[in-house]
């Protein structure tokens, strides 16, 4: 383990010239933990503004690609019709 010295993060020690002694099952747990709270730390809480920006962006978008889905399957319903002469 290893003290990463510009934001005290913990991360593994790479294998290099000194070699540590591997960690045990719990210790990399308690490592892993630790290293999930430090990014967790550099999440960013998003405005109200920006997540009702956000929020509106992907359902444009969930819409636009809807309409795609559903022009392609009216499109290739018309060609199977059409191929294989299915009466209306």
């Amino acid at each position: 383990m290893v003290q990463d010295e510009p934001n005290g993060e913990v991360v593994a020690a790479s294998s290099g010239a000194t070699r540590e002694k591997k960690l045990n099952f719990f210790q990399r747990i308690a490592l892993f933990i630790r290293q999930v709270i430090a990014e967790l730390r550099k999440v960013v809480t998003p405005t109200r503004q920006e997540l009702v920006k956000f929020t509106l962006v992907v359902l444009g978008f969930v819409v636009v690609v809807m309409a795609v889905v559903y022009g392609l399957d009216l499109l290739f319903t018309w060609v199977t019709d059409i191929v294989f002469d299915v009466p209306s």
